[in-house]
């Protein structure tokens, strides 16, 4: 099956004022977003093109198949502050767009890999912890799975995997 961005949550939501309280189908679709049944409990992988997060993907897609799950694959787009300078003004930071979430939906789309599962890619922007967990609880997933960090990056600032470990409200397995 064949992967699809979906808009980003406030654009899911839908209003369940008018429906019947005892439709326990509606109350549920609303409380979840509206999001497709197939993805609700399913498994959220945070991928961004890295060989540990294409391992972290490789097992995601296990997990998803042998539980009959959906799998959200989440990139969190990286907002690069830019200066920009014009003449006499005060220099001004500019958000410049990451379409990197483009080039990875192109090559997870003709990923054969993938066909073997139900699975959506969500882009975010901020904090991938943050984002990561936010997705999970949309969609009431079983488990977040993430690469491990490696490097001085990750040294410095507390890997990905340890801090969403801490704050999680689900489990996170964090693949080597």
């Amino acid at each position: 099956m064949a992967g699809h961005e979906i808009p980003d949550p406030a654009d899911r939501k839908q209003v369940a004022d008018h429906a019947d309280p005892t439709d326990l189908h509606a109350a549920e679709e609303a409380r979840h977003g509206g999001c497709d049944p197939a993805f609700l409990h399913g498994v959220v992988v945070g991928f961004d093109g890295s060989t540990s997060s294409e391992r972290a993907l490789a097992y995601a897609i296990g997990m998803a198949g042998r539980s009959g799950s959906g799998l959200i694959i989440v990139h969190v787009a990286n907002r690069l502050p830019t200066t920009v300078w014009a003449g006499c003004e005060p220099p001004v930071f500019v958000d410049v767009p990451d379409h990197r979430t483009e080039v990875l939906g192109l090559e997870l789309a003709c990923a054969d890999y993938l066909a073997e599962v139900p699975w959506i890619l969500v882009e975010r922007g901020g904090d991938i912890c943050h984002e990561l967990e936010e997705v999970g609880r949309e969609y009431s997933a079983d488990a977040i799975v993430v690469g491990s960090t490696h490097g001085i990056v990750g040294r410095i600032f507390g890997s990905v995997a340890g801090r969403l470990a801490k704050r999680a409200q689900r489990p996170v397995i964090v693949i080597p």
